[in-house]
């Protein structure tokens, strides 16, 4: 096949608008996978994606189609299905650099929606090709007018050159291909050159060790050739090279412009960076010889807007840390360092980019590494200051998109701005606007999101992005339960927000702990003054039950008994704090 017929595209659209299902029935059409192995979200490898029916990890396969003219010569799509939630946009991103073109795939039913329009934004940045494409078309609620004129207005096309689609029946699936060939610029070819491959995913074997997913941008790659990592110098052979069907299918070379797999050989964890470039060594024997070889662009590293701690109930705390490793090996996205509680022991502090990242990463960890693990609620990062001796806090903020119908403007901009929101504007496109604010992410994370559905009906969908650190009135809110400062659980808390979140956190701790033989008190504090209580009251446990008859002073000795007993307790007794509790605090 000559390399002109190559394409490299991904599909990018908002969560559960059909990627998915669009990869199927293009596997179908091009007979990649046989009949009898082919299944509902066949890219989507993990179970939990099959579970939540979302796509969590970005997932390569290769192609083969041959146009209805025979005349024609078949053309080599390289596909890179990625996930729609906002919490793995880092994988969008590291796809958009590896490939050519995007289809922009919008649901018919739903229209535009805002992870759309990250994604969009993010792939025009690149210079990608796009083709658009409504799925759903054969829904009976589907708005395809509507949404072909919202989509046109947004990429300043014409409607006719929008593709209608349904990835459920196929139709016109394979006129989408012809589109794909037609609007998505071959790759530059040039095999002359030394190799050069893009890093853009990885994962580790127990048997064969890394494995770098690549996208060859120069030069070519065979079994058994000595290869280098320009940002680590680690140097290995490669011990296997293939493409994706989507399992690995083993090929003599890879060559420039092709997207496949090399098998590092690597068993070190930190040799192999996503986002570096592999070349190819001549001399195993010469130091520095790449020093002439411009290394490709990498990737802008993500940057965490959730923290949690992690901890083991039982087992090693090298266990946890070995499956940390391997686990942001394959999600470049985690970061982790370690730390010490109070409370917990010795564990790692673990940075996300949303509490789905966050409980994805945790399901992972208990299920890929039978870890049994104690995690704190999860946090946004501040930055702090000593000035004076007073301590000051600054707090992330972020830029909030939402798209909704019209109708619902003015709950959600009142909802917006109680949540210490900043209006910036609002554009208008069809039926339905852009609503643009600036927000702390503490209050985005937390419940936000839900209530926005709720004042929405469901329409409404949100993107955020990081803008920067702001001084605000802040203060840290210590919760200190059974006398005991639990440093797990302490806040940093606008000022204006302190007496609700205050009475709201022991509300809730009052709810979920389970009683003790001893009253427990729970209460928020703010520089040693407390400002809202609750009381568990003690179990109990009827000390009387065993006597019958007698003068009621035998039971009145057995009950000044109990009670002394639990003063003591009170005094001496801790409390264990279950570790599902920080979950259930911020539900």
């Amino acid at each position: 096949m000559e390399n002109i017929n190559i394409r490299n595209f991904c599909i990018i659209a908002h969560i559960d608008h059909g990627k998915s299902t669009l990869a199927d029935r293009m596997l179908e059409l091009t007979q990649t996978i046989n009949p009898r192995k082919m299944q509902a979200q066949v890219l989507d490898r993990m179970d939990l994606e099959r579970e939540r029916g979302i796509t969590i990890k970005l997932q390569p396969v290769r192609m083969i189609w041959q146009p209805q003219q025979t005349s024609d010569s078949a053309y080599i799509l390289n596909l890179i299905d990625t996930p729609g939630h906002v919490d793995f946009s880092y994988e969008v991103s590291r796809t958009l650099a590896a490939v050519e073109g995007a289809i922009v795939l919008v649901d018919a039913t739903q229209g535009v929606q805002a992870q759309t329009l990250a994604n969009l934004y993010q792939a025009q940045k690149q210079n990608l090709d796009i083709v658009p494409a409504i799925n759903k078309i054969d829904l009976p609620n589907a708005r395809v007018a509507e949404t072909k004129k919202e989509l046109a207005q947004l990429l300043k096309i014409n409607e006719h050159e929008i593709l209608e689609i349904s990835a459920k029946t196929g139709q016109n699936v394979d006129k989408l291909f012809s589109k794909i060939i037609e609007k998505v610029r071959p790759p530059k070819i040039d095999t002359l050159k030394p190799l050069r491959a893009l890093i853009f995913d990885s994962l580790y074997d127990e048997y064969r060790g890394i494995v770098a997913f690549a996208r060859i941008v120069d030069g070519q790659v065979v079994p058994n050739q000595t290869i280098s990592f320009m940002a680590t110098n680690a140097q290995d052979k490669a011990l296997e090279v293939g493409y994706f069907a989507p399992d690995y299918q083993k090929s003599n070379i890879l060559k420039s412009g092709e997207i496949g797999y090399i098998m590092t050989g690597l068993k070190n964890l930190d040799q192999c960076k996503v986002g570096d470039t592999i070349v190819q060594i001549q001399n195993a024997n010469i130091k520095n010889q790449n020093n002439n070889i411009e290394p490709l662009p990498g990737y802008k590293k993500a940057i965490p807007m959730v923290y949690a701690g992690f901890y083991l109930r039982t087992g090693e705390i090298n266990d946890l840390r070995e499956a940390l490793e391997k686990l942001s090996l394959n999600d470049s996205s985690l970061t982790f360092e370690p730390e010490n509680s109070l409370n917990f022991g010795f564990g790692f502090r673990l940075g996300f980019l949303g509490l789905l990242h966050l409980e994805i990463i945790k399901e992972r960890l208990e299920r890929e590494y039978n870890l049994d693990l104690i995690i704190t609620s999860p946090k946004v990062n501040y930055q702090t200051k000593l000035l004076g001796g007073k301590t000051y806090y600054s707090e992330p903020w972020v830029k909030l998109e939402i798209i909704t119908p019209q109708e619902y403007i003015g709950r959600i901009m009142e909802l917006t701005v109680g949540i210490r929101g900043i209006y910036l504007s609002t554009e208008y496109f069809g039926e339905r606007v852009i609503l643009k604010f600036e927000a702390p992410l503490a209050n985005v994370i937390t419940n936000y999101y839900d209530k926005l559905k709720s004042a929405s009906s469901g329409y409404a969908s949100l993107n955020y992005e990081f803008i920067g650190y702001r001084d605000e009135d802040l203060l840290k809110m210590d919760i200190v339960i059974a006398q005991e400062p639990i440093e797990a659980l302490a806040q940093i808390v606008h000022r204006n927000e302190l007496f609700s979140k205050a009475k709201n956190m022991v509300g809730k701790l009052k709810e979920s702990l389970p009683k003790q033989m001893f009253k427990v008190s729970i209460q928020a504090a703010v520089g040693g003054k407390i400002i809202a209580r609750e009381d568990i009251p003690a179990i109990k446990k009827d000390v009387t039950g065993h006597l019958y008859g007698g003068d009621v002073s035998r039971k009145r000795k057995l009950w000044e008994k109990q009670k002394k007993g639990k003063k003591k307790m009170q005094t001496l007794g801790r409390v264990d704090i279950p570790t599902d509790i920080f979950i259930k605090l911020l539900k």
